[in-house]
């Protein structure tokens, strides 16, 4: 069963939460000599129902994130009347890829290059170019995809030869576990790779770090956009079969 607001109470809660996380984003970013604007807000709306997205959309969040297709196609047909920018930010399976391609903006989770060519491939002549962010993982973590800085520079090269396709950023998600200290070093990491890379001659602009655990350390690191969900939404519950933490 998904969840979604069911009065105006829940409602007050999701502004409250929303107010709590912007307020926080805010700090965060002037603690780092940075402007608040600069980081953009990606509700992940997974295992809620399209009642909560609307909810926040109507207080401004425009930014949404879905990992299960079977979950968020529904979502996005009961939500066409908005303009919302959905993202897809689960792993990837090659035979999805063409419902991704047609219906989604961005794709947060690409680390394989037959993954890039199947989305190229089903992207709507009619559509803008999808936005893609390359996932990658700069320390060894079993249960975290993304691809190692060599093979990242190589797959952010290879999207050049995809014109129905618009390479980003990176984006990365910790392990469990760290402390304060390793996010940062963790997050920190990451942005050398994106600053090298933009000094190497990649057209990037996003670095999609943090989530609700972690984001003020992205944030403090140089993310210009946060994937928060039990912060803003609450915990999940199982949605369409598929659970979450």
């Amino acid at each position: 069963m998904l969840i979604g607001p069911q009065n105006s109470a829940v409602a007050g809660t999701l502004a409250a939460r929303l107010r709590t996380v912007r307020e926080r984003i805010g700090a965060a970013a002037r603690a780092a000599g940075r402007n608040e604007d600069s980081v953009t807000l990606l509700a992940v709306s997974k295992g809620h129902a399209a009642a909560a997205v609307g909810a926040l959309a109507r207080l401004g969040v425009e930014h949404f994130g879905e990992s299960y297709l079977q979950e968020a196609l529904p979502k996005l047909d009961a939500l066409a009347g908005l303009e919302l920018s959905w993202h897809f930010i689960g792993h990837l399976q090659a035979n999805k890829t063409r419902a991704v391609a047609e219906r989604f903006a961005w794709v947060h989770g690409l680390d394989r290059l037959r993954i890039a060519e199947r989305l190229a491939a089903q992207r709507p002549h009619w559509a803008p170019p999808l936005n893609v962010c390359v996932q990658v993982k700069l320390a060894p973590d079993a249960t975290k995809g993304g691809a190692s800085a060599s093979e990242a520079r190589a797959l952010l090269m290879a999207l050049a030869s995809f014109p129905r396709l618009r390479a980003r950023g990176l984006m990365c998600m910790l392990p469990e576990g760290l402390d304060a200290a390793g996010q940062r070093a963790r997050f920190s990491a990451v942005r050398r790779l994106y600053e090298d890379l933009r000094q190497e001659g990649a057209a990037l602009d996003t670095l999609s770090m943090g989530m609700s655990g972690d984001f003020e350390a992205a944030v403090a690191a140089g993310s210009t956009l946060v994937r928060i969900g039990t912060a803003l939404l609450g915990a999940r519950a199982d949605a369409a079969g598929v659970g979450g933490p």
